[in-house]
């Protein structure tokens, strides 16, 4: 995927490290299309992500001007219905490019009996979406629709709900027995694609012509559950295709608990809730259509176009060439390459592991070039790949789902995040600092690395990025923001050898469709939990254990609270991860005085840095599967090189300087002692102050002193100070005597 070199182009004279950083990567259990299956799919995929792009700046310029746009006929959309068709499509799209399994070496092609199975429950599927249809026709005649009426109950049921039901449990089961081939369509991944289109059907026509206060009633039509039964499997059978299991075993734990809870002693006990009821609700805007998916079709589409957009113009290369001719000099250079790599590659792309695979190609065996063991050249990447998702202004998707979740404007997040995402990347600096210092390494030639001055006459391909925050930053939505980031990647590539045209352009939403899969089925998996959490009510009852836990102390009730937004994001995208965390424990926190700001923080740090914690460590896997090291081994030390990652969230706590509350004397004097404490840190953590190794007492000295300085009061800034100096000069006095 990366090489070392790459060819010289008219404005590059030196060598250039990085080349197909921008490359899309392809998954094991994704199929690869050629021919005219292609070009049909890319268009789909294209005409995907400009439906979301055209109906977003619809909305925008309407809210903006007052105008209704005639050359723009999506964007009068009704909300749910533009939520409904966003899910959809991605069904869709991902049964067709995504197999249940991993590609064999081998791929058996041919006919096989399953497909005609297949095929003949095409006909129960589209006999549902046909059904739907004609109910659209009985409403808009006047036929009243409602869950009381019996004979509408019994069509619904008989010639909707069964059949389409039906289709989608035959055609999970089929793609499971099925024998993979990779570059053709399996007939039961478009039989599910499909029956995705008929829950769309009948939900738009339902919510777009009922109240939906019917919904969680009997009064609900029992349509409505019978679609959501089928949207819920297939969604979830997507998400396990596109993301693994350990979602999927999560929401299914949490949609047992909804029939179960009952039975259930102490906080967990849940009123019975029928299912009929359930699933009436759990595809409405308290669950699947709720707050995940609110941002995944808007700001997070918008963000994956623009990141298709950066690929397209090869920007993810030029990064990596820019970070390698800032720090790769400096001792140990590939490992600080990374850092700075990959803090702006994940920023924007809002993976970990993604991240991982697109610049630890790279980064990891130079790395180890240079003398890192494979461990710690995996462990380094996965660390710094993670702490992208904390840099603004972007911060992967996260911080878009707090501020739909929270209401505080995005800027004051963004902001916010600004000495946070310092600590981290400073902390991941001085650790692999310290460890090149330790192990003696050199940093790169002048002649391994690309020169300055060429990455400089290309500074502007940063102008994207500067375009977004500028227009964040004076007043405009993150919709016209990202937009105008998007047109500015597009403008600036013509300033280099990848111009972008209509090819590249169409090229770019094509990738951004592909892109989109992923996070979009993790979103909507991850609205089942919040669904399941709001109408059983669960959450409030672990809000109350919280407050009980903090009446006997409230650091025990913040590691409890820690403990389990780690727990939730073992395994699972951060995405998701942070959305369960916020709904599960970030009221507790707020109903123990934390502000919401605060609170919510703390369970998206942790909820980030799960993908570096042992014992499932996505990022950290993904790290050492490049770097050919042990995974648990790797995933400690990533976990020990991102220390400062769990301390940090505290700080919130103690002082909330720390995420701009205060003044600027207050915040300037938090955040710089913050910094010398990360420093303290990480040099008791690596065991190496004043130039040499330090022993045992030394390193828990260091590490006692750091705390004081990262705790943010004045008298512990005072005491962390005066010992570090005593430190200093205990050291030097030893040294000395060592020397005579």
């Amino acid at each position: 995927m990366a090489t070392h070199t790459e060819p010289q182009d008219d404005q590059t004279d030196g060598p250039v490290i990085a080349e197909g950083v921008d490359d899309e990567p392809v998954e094991r259990n994704r199929r690869v299309f050629t021919g005219p299956t292609y070009l049909v799919i890319a268009v789909m995929s294209a005409v995907y992500a400009l439906f979301h792009m055209a109906a977003l700046n619809g909305w925008s310029i309407r809210e903006w001007t007052g105008v209704t746009v005639p050359l723009l006929p999506v964007f009068p959309l009704e909300t749910w219905n533009f939520r409904i068709v966003h899910i959809a499509g991605a069904v869709l799209l991902g049964f067709i490019l995504y197999a249940p399994r991993e590609f064999p070496d081998d791929d058996r092609g041919g006919r096989h009996p399953l497909d005609l199975l297949a095929w003949a429950g095409m006909l129960p599927a589209l006999f549902a979406c046909w059904t739907a249809l004609g109910f659209a026709a009985q409403i808009r005649d006047g036929v009243m629709w409602n869950g009381v009426d019996t004979g509408i109950r019994s069509e619904e049921i008989w010639q909707y709900g069964v059949p389409l039901i039906a289709a989608t449990a035959l055609g999970i089961v089929i793609g499971w027995l099925r024998p993979r081939v990779r570059g053709a369509i399996a007939p039961a991944d478009l039989l599910l694609g499909v029956c995705g289109i008929g829950v769309a059907i009948y939900l738009i026509t339902i919510y777009g012509t009922l109240m939906r206060s019917s919904t969680g009633t009997p009064f609900a039509p029992i349509g409505i559950s019978l679609a959501a039964v089928a949207g819920t499997a297939l969604i979830m059978e997507l998400t396990r295709r596109v993301a693994g299991l350990a979602l999927i075993v999560i929401a299914a734990v949490f949609l047992i608990y909804v029939f179960v809870g009952h039975l259930l002693p102490g906080f967990l006990n849940a009123p019975a809730i029928a299912w009929e009821r359930f699933f009436s609700q759990v595809y409405t805007d308290a669950g699947i259509l709720g707050p995940t998916t609110a941002v995944s079709s808007t700001y997070i589409i918008l963000f994956i176009i623009f990141a298709a957009f950066l690929q397209a113009s090869k920007v993810g290369d030029y990064f990596v060439n820019f970070a390698f001719a800032v720090a790769g000099r400096a001792r140990g250079g590939p490992a600080k390459v990374a850092i700075f790599a990959s803090g702006l590659m994940g920023m924007i792309n809002g993976t970990s592991a993604g991240n991982v695979v697109a610049t630890g190609s790279l980064t990891i065996p130079l790395m180890k070039k240079v003398g890192y063991r494979p461990t710690t050249s995996g462990a380094v990447e996965a660390a710094a790949s993670t702490g992208g998702q904390i840099m603004p202004p972007i911060m992967g998707a996260g911080a878009f789902i707090m501020a739909e979740i929270t209401g505080i404007p995005y800027t004051e997040i963004a902001i916010a995040a600004i000495i946070p995402a310092i600590l981290y990347f400073v902390s991941i600096y001085f650790m692999v600092d310290f460890e090149a210092a330790k192990l003696g390494m050199r940093g790169m030639r002048d002649d391994e690395l690309p020169k300055f001055r060429d990455m400089a006459r290309r500074v502007f391909l940063f102008l994207p990025i500067l375009i977004l925050i500028v227009a964040l930053f004076l007043g405009y939505s993150v919709i016209r923001a990202g937009t105008l980031a998007t047109m500015a990647a597009a403008v600036v590539s013509w300033l280099t050898p990848y111009r972008m045209g209509p090819r590249s352009i169409s090229k770019a939403f094509e990738i951004a469709g592909y892109m989109s899969i992923q996070i979009i089925a993790v979103c909507a998996c991850a609205g089942i939990i919040v669904g399941v959490i709001s109408l059983t009510g669960v959450g409030a009852r672990f809000s109350s254990m919280l407050l009980n836990i903090a009446e006997a102390n409230q650091l025990i009730a913040l590691f409890f609270a820690m403990c389990i937004a780690i727990l939730l994001g073992m395994g699972m995208p951060t995405t998701a991860a942070y959305a369960v965390a916020a709904s599960v424990v970030a009221p507790g926190l707020v109903q123990l005085g934390i502000p919401m700001l605060t609170a919510h923080f703390f369970v998206f740090y942790f909820a980030v840095v799960s993908a570096i914690t042992p014992p499932v460590a996505l990022a950290s896997y993904a790290a050492a599967g490049i770097s050919g090291s042990n995974p648990m081994a790797t995933s400690v030390a990533s976990f020990k090189i991102g220390i400062s990652a769990f301390i940090v969230p505290f700080m919130f706590f103690y002082n909330s300087a720390i995420l701009m509350d205060g003044s600027w004397f207050e915040v300037i004097r938090a955040g710089t002692t913050a910094v010398i404490g990360v420093f303290l840190l990480s040099s008791g953590v690596q065991g190496w102050w004043v130039g040499d190794r330090a022993n045992a007492l030394f390193r828990i000295g260091l590490i006692v002193v750091a705390l004081f300085m990262i705790e943010g009061g004045l008298i512990s800034d005072l005491i962390g100070i005066g010992g570090a100096v005593g430190l200093f000069l205990l050291a030097r006095m030893v040294r000395g005597t060592a020397q005579a």
